[in-house]
């Protein structure tokens, strides 16, 4: 096991909680190993009858992956995605019920061990993204499972823009099953764990009315911005627009890596395809394996996370530039005896 994620049982329930509250409690190989553990044994041990997911301390719920290695080391990315992907499948077909506490950041690698929950609680502290286009990358970990199925254009735009939302935007969107007051939390998790069988009634007794959603005051404008096959029609359709808003956003894009808002338009628009949520999986593991190979991902991670300068150099510098082909390349399944496979398999 690991420090940087604490487990225990308490009353009727096991408890996970990440502990890495100077990372803001991103995901390490460790971590997810050690999560996948602790998931497995309460899965056959009658006294365990719910799991609760949340954070031990600090701000912030979980900021994503550790991805600072794994941006420079092909290898160690590869292994770091499979074992993360095997804990997102494991949550999202876990017979017990899971509830996640969205409380503070909850972005990228926090997003897929919350998403698969049963009852996901946001707070008036929840920050949620999929802010991976900044870094070369994509919104993974399910996420072209998840913002696929959001309403109208939703999900093109946040996964392109990695727009940021607050908690009474995720509840309105049923990225959040609840919105529990965070002072009300302390409490909710005690009598989650002592009554476990009233999971759905105690959750809904601790729930309040969130505050306005002013994201859905956009929709309207999202959807016919951002309902478009290719990424360059977006672009065209923001710059005909020529409100502040879409200004705004179209400076936004600008600076995201043309191959990674490439790959995250088509990852969300297969995504609505998919029936089974291992096939997910399995097509986010092999578009990783391929995006880890190719430039942008070290540079993202460099210029956003190690040196912070904030200047990416992105290669292919335009989407024109990005072609059909290379994007083809970077969907194409892996070998058999290279691809993803969940637990057990």
């Amino acid at each position: 096991m690991t420090d940087e994620l604490l487990t225990m049982v308490d009353g009727k329930a096991g408890r996970l909680r990440l502990n890495r509250p100077r990372a803001i409690h991103a995901l390490t190989l460790p971590m997810c190993g050690a999560m996948i553990a602790a998931l497995q044994a309460w899965r056959a041990d009658p006294a365990v009858e719910i799991v609760l997911i949340d954070h031990a301390e600090g701000r912030g719920f979980c900021a994503g992956g550790d991805v600072v290695q794994a941006s420079t080391d092909a290898v160690a990315a590869r292994a770091f995605f499979h074992e993360e992907y095997r804990l997102n499948h494991l949550l999202f077909t876990y017979a017990k019920p899971t509830v996640a506490f969205m409380d503070g950041v909850t972005m990228g690698g926090g997003v897929g061990i919350s998403q698969p929950c049963r009852y996901r609680v946001a707070t008036e502290n929840t920050l949620f993204a999929m802010p991976e286009t900044g870094i070369g990358l994509f919104p993974d970990v399910g996420g072209g499972w998840y913002l696929s199925r959001l309403p109208g254009a939703m999900g093109e735009y946040l996964a392109l823009t990695g727009a940021r939302l607050d908690g009474a935007e995720v509840f309105a969107l049923g990225l959040a099953t609840h919105y529990v007051p965070s002072a009300a939390l302390p409490a909710l998790k005690q009598a989650l764990a002592a009554q476990p069988q009233e999971a759905a009634r105690l959750l809904e007794e601790a729930s309040v009315a969130p505050p306005s959603a002013g994201l859905l005051d956009r929709r309207p404008q999202i959807d016919a911005l951002f309902a478009h096959d290719r990424f360059e029609d977006v672009l065209a359709a923001l710059e005909g627009d020529r409100s502040p808003w879409a200004e705004s956003t179209l400076a936004t894009l600008r600076r995201k890596s043309p191959q990674s808002c490439k790959v995250s338009l088509r990852l969300v628009l297969n995504g609505r395809e998919r029936m089974d949520f291992a096939d997910e999986m399995r097509a986010e593991f092999g578009i990783a394996t391929h995006v880890c190979q190719r430039p942008d991902f070290a540079e993202g991670v460099r210029a956003l996370l190690v040196d912070r300068d904030n200047r990416p150099v992105w290669n292919p510098a335009t989407p024109e530039a990005v072609t059909d082909h290379m994007i083809d390349t970077i969907f194409a399944p892996l070998p058999e005896d290279e691809a993803w496979t969940p637990l057990g398999r």
